[in-house]
């Protein structure tokens, strides 16, 4: 009964979070896609060599069909997820039209395919909402072709890819010496390490919710554990798919994955894993918030508890004196007695006093 109340008392205390639990748990892969398709889909090409590098910027699907055969290396970056373009695109790079589907759902767990000699990965990006203090995901898919590579982003205006597309401006860097498997492996790269970059900016709201408990718990603070506990939730589902995404990447067989490639891969490897393992670190310090929480708020009842029985030991001599010399008989010692009431009012604040020195000396309070 106390546990339903204190969830109801956040919902109260915040309104958002019930529509943020049902965002968090919806889960149901068999449910068409629901997607808001957008005004106009953007496209950006990089195309690049060890020599030269050249940017376009295009507004209709056909005019970015022609890269497919191109010497160098070409990144193809669509912003804008509206079906068909995207049909137009995949079915042009011989994209198959599971992967299609993919590309189109929502709300799709991270996975790598390898269909018809290309390999499909999707995964999640990550934001942190300072305002909301929540976790933003958008979905990326990244195809891998023969010197190409195709990203699908839902919001141009979310991309954690500007530090590559500076790399590319600079001909002595490694991606450009590199084929299009190494600018693969660095699209995702660039995506896990934001993972730590959103785990940082929760782990700093965590320390902040840590001392607010220490110093006033209240039910304002278990409504920020519970919201906490939605955001690693979120985080946790995004980052630990990505392991198996990566594994399976090193086991493809792939002709278009170089071996010199695969050490690179590993080094993600690497990372997904401490990631991984950082966010069950933040899962446990919730729960331990949790338990700190209830700690606190049993301490405080028990120091009112504490005083209200000190307080009703101390009256409680009074009360019996003044009980005894307050029955109705006619025979009562110091009844008649001109200092009687003196001596009773002294009795009873003579016992009170003696009470809180034996109290002291026991270390009671």
């Amino acid at each position: 009964m106390f546990e339903h109340s204190k969830k109801y008392l956040s919902y109260i205390l915040n309104p958002l979070e019930l529509l943020r639990t049902k965002k968090v748990l919806q889960v149901n892969p068999t449910v068409a896609a629901q997607r808001i398709e957008p005004d106009e889909v953007k496209i950006f090409v990089y195309d690049y060599d060890v020599d030269k590098m050249s940017t376009a910027e295009f507004k209709k699907t056909s005019e970015s069909l022609d890269f497919i055969n191109t010497p160098g290396i070409s990144w193809i970056n669509v912003d804008g997820l509206r079906k068909t373009d995207v049909e137009a695109i995949c079915a042009h790079y011989g994209i198959h039209y599971l992967i299609t589907e993919d590309i189109l759902s929502v709300g799709q767990r991270p996975k790598m395919d390898e269909i018809d000699g290309l390999v499909f990965c999707l995964l999640n990006m990550l934001y942190f909402n300072e305002k909301d203090s929540a976790v933003e995901i958008e979905q990326i898919s990244i195809v891998l072709g023969k010197n190409f590579v195709i990203s699908f982003q839902e919001d141009a205006s979310k991309d954690v890819f500007n530090p590559l597309r500076e790399k590319l401006k600079i001909q002595a860097t490694k991606i450009r010496q590199q084929g299009a498997d190494f600018l693969f492996y660095s699209l995702i790269d660039m995506i896990v390490d934001n993972y730590y970059v959103v785990m940082e900016k929760l782990g700093e709201k965590i320390e902040e919710l840590e001392e607010d408990i220490i110093r006033n718990a209240d039910t304002r603070s278990l409504a920020k554990i519970n919201m906490l506990r939605k955001e690693m939730i979120v985080l946790k589902r995004s980052i630990a798919p990505v392991r198996e995404l990566v594994n399976g990447i090193l086991r493809s067989e792939s002709e278009l994955i170089e071996t010199r490639t695969e050490k690179y891969f590993k080094d993600v490897y690497d990372h997904i894993i401490q990631a991984n393992d950082l966010a069950e670190n933040y899962r446990d310090m919730m729960m331990n918030l949790q338990d700190l929480y209830l700690s606190n708020v049993n301490l405080k009842m028990n120091e009112v508890m504490k005083v209200m029985a000190v307080v009703t030991c101390l009256l409680a001599p009074a009360t019996v004196i003044g009980g005894v010399f307050g029955m109705n008989f006619e025979s009562i010692p110091w009844l008649h007695n001109d200092y009687g009431f003196f001596i009773a009012l002294c009795m009873m604040l003579l016992f009170p006093v003696l009470m809180i020195w034996i109290f002291r000396k026991r270390g009671w309070f």
